[in-house]
């Protein structure tokens, strides 16, 4: 490695999991999630990979997200889902970007910038169905179903799709969605509008829900080779993680029995022993809440952090073990190749594995990697990127 701190992204791995996804789930057509910098893994390198992989449709959360695709020569279908009171549709629907539209005020939003382009706005309408985030409240859907179709009429707009999201909380609660996204579907095909695409599930319902599938299932987390479920491993669903998260040692300390490491002290070293300085921090995207509780691997071994996280540094006591610096030190990656996961760290933060990895900070250089065999072809798998934005999981 160069540097002290890097992710690697291993695009084969995405590939490869973007076909096992779409030979199991079997649905006509497949979303790649990219949003938020394709979770912090590269949006456009893991774009051109996921297409060339076999999905047909690529997710992001906002009209920047997707214009920076095709200023990048990505032309494949995109759907962006949401936006600012105000935001000004001309450019997506320049570029060819289905907008999803969660309201009567969004779908003349819509309107009106085609009206002034001159051109049809492909629409996509979101169904609120349970989450009580954004989408069509469902005593609104017979008005909106019809301003869309009035629009349609008028060539303004095009339906395309309709879609909601499933909160995941349990198996009655997903089958109300579910059964309420089909009223709305046929709410729809009552009002006159005839959308190609209808799509509920994310990777946890697309695996474990045939009935929430649809015509399009759109998969986020499982394309980077992660769970969405607490009982069940990458592993268990032939999944492969594609980013490992690694550092090297800047420095090596021996400290004698009862030396405080870090601010506040709240680690002593209970005797004499070696410890090990890493330049990572919260600023890199390292939670801070997991002082004290992950573990990482340096050599044939995984050794605990200790004392506080600080922004751009922590400690690792490695006992007894000579460790020296320049050696490399694997935070998270594959475990199927000795090294902690995502999901361990997200257990010892308290979170979950979407956010382990969608929040690894700008200062950490991507490397992209993968088996020349194993690469879609046009894709370059050595090239380096810092990342164009950190971005929330959602």
């Amino acid at each position: 490695m160069t540097g002290f701190r890097e992710a690697v992204v291993d695009l084969g791995a995405i590939a490869a999991n973007v076909t096992h996804l779409r030979t199991l789930i079997g649905t006509a057509h497949l979303m790649a999630v990219v949003k938020a910098n394709a979770y912090g893994h590269g949006a456009l390198p893991v774009a051109r990979t996921v297409l060339a992989a076999g999905a047909d449709w690529l997710g992001v959360a906002d009209v920047e997200e997707a214009l920076q695709l095709r200023a990048g020569g990505i032309d494949a279908p995109i759907l962006a889902w949401l936006h600012d009171p105000d935001v000004d549709f001309a450019p997506a629907i320049s570029q060819g970007v289905d907008l999803g539209v969660s309201s009567a005020r969004q779908l003349r939003q819509a309107a009106d910038a085609a009206a002034a382009l001159g051109r049809t706005a492909s629409v996509q309408l979101k169904l609120e169905t349970g989450l009580n985030r954004n989408g069509v409240h469902e005593p609104d859907w017979a008005d909106v179903f019809a301003l869309a179709a009035g629009f349609e009429r008028a060539g303004l707009l095009s339906v395309r799709g309709l879609f909601s999201h499933l909160s995941n909380a349990s198996p009655s609660d997903d089958a109300d969605a579910i059964g309420r996204f089909e009223r709305g579907v046929r709410l729809a095909a009552d009002a006159g509008l005839t959308p190609s695409l209808t799509h509920l599930a994310s990777t946890a319902a697309a695996l474990r829900l045939p009935a929430a599938r649809f015509s399009m299932v759109r998969i986020g987390i499982g394309l980077y080779g992660l769970s969405p479920f607490e009982d069940q491993s990458s592993h268990d669903l032939g999944l492969v993680p594609a980013m490992t998260l690694r550092g090297r040692v800047a420095a090596v300390r021996r400290v004698a029995a009862g030396a405080g490491v870090s601010y506040d002290y709240l680690w002593r070293a209970p005797e004499d022993g070696n410890l090990a300085l890493v330049p990572l921090g919260y600023a890199d995207g390292v939670p801070r809440q997991t002082s004290g509780a992950a573990r990482v691997r340096i050599g044939g071994g995984t050794h605990p952090i200790v004392g506080r996280i600080a922004m751009d540094q922590f400690v690792v006591s490695v006992g007894q073990v000579d460790v020296a610096v320049g050696d490399q030190v694997v935070l998270f990656g594959d475990p199927a190749t000795g090294v902690p996961s995502a999901t361990e760290w997200a257990d010892a933060a308290g979170t979950i594995n979407y956010e382990i990895v969608t929040r690894i900070g700008n200062r950490v250089p991507r490397n992209y990697r993968g088996p020349e065999q194993d690469a879609p072809s046009g894709i370059d798998l050595t090239v380096t990127q810092a990342p164009d934005a950190p971005g929330p999981e959602g």
